[in-house]
């Protein structure tokens, strides 16, 4: 009787479970998360304002409660992305506001600010910041829109998931308030709004809000642009 080698069989058993994994159905991709409905484009309504919401993570979050809020008052757009640092705004901010009219521009830069970045610096320092946020305001102001500055909201202490470390937001609330003050920018203090709230409102070890707590955000958000848009 003819035996096989050792090694033909082995090539054979490979050959057999090759042959068996290519017969396995794929894994399906993985499916992309889905855009947020805060960067669709708005489509406006003849005859309404206009108003655009610059600001991080948080505006992204109380963008839609706010659309619903002024909804049939105002076409509420926002920048089609995070808005990140001053630094960022500096870079895109002329492409953010584009050629149309505004009649508010309610705005706000800081929380990617005070990031501490590998090097122990933030990610923009003090005096950055304020430079920075002037060179803005006056780009904002040439538009003729009304301007509302939002303070920085709160950060939560210890430790955050995911693990990140920030510097004091009154600090540059009262840096942002100075510059503001100065160009007669109208301040909507979102911080002080928040703060009796914040330990119910926010996620925990995080310092984004719960559904509920955007929409407690976009009640003060929206109360502001309509004051704007009245005087």
């Amino acid at each position: 009787m003819h035996r096989h080698s050792p090694t033909l069989a082995l090539v054979f058993l490979l050959s057999g479970l090759l042959t068996a994994s290519a017969q396995q159905p794929a894994a399906p991709a993985k499916a992309k998360s889905a855009p947020s409905p805060a960067m669709a484009p708005v489509q406006d309504v003849a005859g309404l304002p206009r108003v655009l919401l610059i600001g991080d993570s948080i505006s992204i979050g109380y963008t839609q409660p706010t659309r619903k809020l002024l909804e049939g008052k105002a076409n509420v757009h926002r920048i089609p992305a995070n808005g990140g640092p001053t630094k960022n705004g500096i870079a895109n901010i002329k492409k953010w506001l584009g050629t149309g009219k505004w009649d508010v521009i309610h705005f706000n830069w800081g929380i990617h600010d005070l990031k501490f970045m590998p090097d122990g610096k933030r990610q923009v320092e003090a005096a950055d910041y304020e430079a920075n946020l002037r060179s803005l305001v006056a780009t904002l102001k040439a538009t003729g829109a009304k301007l509302v500055w939002a303070s920085t909201t709160p950060i939560p202490e210890g430790e955050l998931n995911p693990q990140r470390k920030f510097g004091q937001v009154p600090e540059y609330n009262a840096i942002a308030a100075k510059v503001m003050t100065e160009n007669g920018v109208t301040i909507n203090d979102l911080n002080a709004w928040m703060a009796p709230r914040f330990e119910e409102l926010h996620k925990q070890k995080d310092l984004h809000y719960t559904d509920a707590g955007s929409e407690h955000l976009a009640k003060k958000v929206a109360e502001a642009i309509t004051q704007a848009l009245a005087k």
